[in-house]
């Protein structure tokens, strides 16, 4: 039988969760594409909104 409280602890995510963290996902495959091609400003910048952001926003909301 499983345990009453995993099964409350799983996270429901609703359609602003996911546009979040699709923009994460796009986000962090840009940086990486700009940061292979040695981009010096735009890859970190967006490495960081993917990262710092997109992604925590994502789960929190």
């Amino acid at each position: 039988m499983p345990d009453q409280s995993l099964a409350r602890s799983r996270l429901h995510l609703g359609p602003r969760n996911w546009l979040f963290l699709a923009a994460a996902v796009v986000s962090l495959a840009a940086g990486y594409v700009l940061l292979a091609r040695g981009s010096t400003t735009a890859a970190p910048i967006l490495l960081v909104l993917g990262y710092c952001v997109f992604f925590p926003v994502g789960l929190a909301l």
